[in-house]
């Protein structure tokens, strides 16, 4: 476990205010190590860590006593993430997430919330998501393609689940950790 120093932001106001310290875990998956990352607010990421080498050793030392309370909320997410995960690759479907803080634009925010309502075990295509989110932003239509790249900025992988797209032919197309991940993902599934 890894807890970085919380980073600085500008406040609405002007001002320079602490961020909430972000916590890193890993998990070991059946398909490769996971590095988890959360705040106090939820879950920010989910990555294959695709060579041991890019692991970072926790520094030894107390945290901040004021960051403690961000710290341990952060901790309750990735434990709970990490029984999410247990359960999903036990072959069953886990039910609800664990607290999610998804950073990115509207758009993508848009597209990640549509990909958490492909339901466990069923795939959709990029081109039903960007009819799907045309509609909610307002549009005439959208781009398959525009989908395609915020599903590709997904910053969780596995719990948002951006393997469960695939192309107009219901080929699998694009996924940032290789298709071969992907088709063990949909297979799981099953």
């Amino acid at each position: 476990m890894k807890e970085t120093a919380p980073q600085h932001r500008r406040s609405g106001k002007g001002k320079t205010v602490a961020a909430k310290p972000v916590v890193t875990e890993y998990y070991p998956s059946p398909l490769g190590l996971l590095c988890l990352t959360a705040d106090a607010e939820g879950l920010r990421s989910v990555d294959f860590v695709e060579a041991a080498a890019t692991v970072r050793t926790p520094r030894a030392g107390e945290p901040d006593p004021a960051k403690a309370n961000d710290a341990d909320a952060a901790r309750t997410v990735l434990t709970a993430t990490k029984h999410w995960l247990d359960v999903y690759f036990a072959g069953r479907d886990p039910g609800a997430l664990p607290p999610l803080h998804l950073l990115g634009t509207p758009f993508q925010q848009c597209v990640w919330a549509l990909l958490r309502q492909i339901p466990y075990g069923t795939t959709t295509t990029y081109g039903q998501l960007a009819v799907t989110a045309a509609r909610q932003l307002g549009k005439d239509r959208m781009a398959p393609q525009a989908v395609g790249n915020a599903v590709g900025r997904n910053p969780v992988a596995i719990l948002v689940p951006c393997h469960r797209v695939v192309g107009a032919n219901g080929s699998l197309t694009g996924y940032a950790y290789g298709v071969d991940k992907k088709a063990t993902l949909l297979k799981l599934e099953k």
